[in-house]
């Protein structure tokens, strides 16, 4: 049975037991429906080879191998991983556009007795929902952006916010990256499509008739764009702004970076990329603090001559909108827990 999807929301709803991608292991690692396990019929190196066969010698032979080989991984994924299922299961399988693999492997799982259904379109029909929403229409929410210099909690703020009962996005969290020069050190970002595959997910579980606090960016999020309907929807809202002074700024970014300080080597090549903007006098003096563990001094040289000149700029250009103007003497988590109240005060 084919499952049309029409609204990135609808697939929740749907209640299906297990959403199941059989594509290759480089195609979901790029991208996949939410929720989806991983079952490829076809590892990369075999889509490549029936593939080549396909163009190059025959497609009915190429058939024929890949028939094989999607029977075999089919098996060892029954016997690996679905004996456990019962006979009410309903999994939801999808391969690249609803074609042969996916078509392959619902055929075998029917024919057990298992309620399977097929995405109709496959994964394209769900990227082109998602383009849909980020790309070809308007966001539908009101934005409030948080805003401040770097070292002002923002990120906590909206886990606060949240915590409180706020609407928020955390898009550095969704991007896996604290969206300053440091901030992809110690882990990989998404590829483009998972971001906004989880973007959209995170923009399905908002109540559109209320506002949204996520923290002011460029269009720009590592090496991750924002989507034009998001951007369009930021750029133009009403701000928060955070103000802290450079002292409470550079405690709060020393017990942030101290998991990033313990990979010591990666830091200091970070710092060393600096060197054509801050130059080789300020970035060795950055270097000696680091290896001497100085992690709050480090963090206020940062913050005074590298971060507060260069996000400055920016932020001149950026004067519009302010709503309120939050003024804190302290970042410790009391305060900024305070801090959340009297923004939720201003989402109203």
């Amino acid at each position: 049975m084919a499952f049309r999807l029409t609204d990135t929301a609808a697939l929740g709803a749907a209640e299906f037991d297990t959403i199941i991608d059989v594509r290759s292991p480089s195609e979901y690692a790029e991208d996949h429906l939410p929720g989806a396990v991983s079952m490829p019929v076809l590892s990369d190196t075999e889509r490549a080879e029936v593939g080549t066969i396909y163009t190059q010698e025959s497609p009915f032979r190429a058939r024929k191998i890949g028939a094989a080989l999607v029977a075999r991984n089919a098996a060892r994924h029954i016997e690996d991983r679905l004996m456990d299922r019962d006979g009410g299961w309903r999994p939801l399988v999808y391969c690249w556009r609803g074609g042969q693999r996916s078509g392959s492997f619902a055929s075998i799982l029917a024919q057990i007795g298992w309620r399977v259904e097929v995405l109709e379109g496959g994964y394209r029909t769900w990227r082109r929902l998602v383009v849909g929403r980020l790309y070809d229409a308007p966001l539908g929410l009101r934005v409030i952006r948080l805003d401040g210099y770097t070292g002002t909690a923002k990120t906590a703020l909206l886990a606060e916010v949240a915590a409180l009962g706020g609407q928020v996005i955390d898009l550095e969290g969704l991007a896996r990256h604290r969206g300053s020069i440091l901030g992809d050190i110690g882990g990989e970002q998404p590829a483009q499509k998972g971001f906004e595959t989880a973007l959209v997910q995170a923009l399905d579980a908002l109540d559109p008739s209320r506002p949204v606090l996520v923290e002011a960016e460029s269009a720009r999020i590592g090496e991750l764009r924002l989507p034009p309907a998001l951007w369009a929807a930021m750029k133009d809202s009403p701000r928060i702004v955070v103000e802290a002074g450079v002292e409470a700024r550079a405690r709060y970014l020393a017990r942030e970076y101290a998991e990033l300080a313990a990979d010591a080597p990666a830091l200091t090549d970070r710092l060393n990329g600096l060197r054509a903007i801050a130059g080789h006098e300020t970035v060795d003096g950055w270097l000696v603090m680091l290896g001497q563990g100085r992690l709050t001094d480090l963090s206020e040289a940062l913050i005074r001559q590298h971060y507060d000149p260069a996000y400055g700029r920016l932020r001149r250009a950026d004067e519009g909108g302010r709503v309120a103007r939050l003024a804190l003497e302290t970042l410790e988590p009391e305060a900024l827990r305070e801090a959340a109240v009297r923004i939720l005060g201003h989402m109203t």
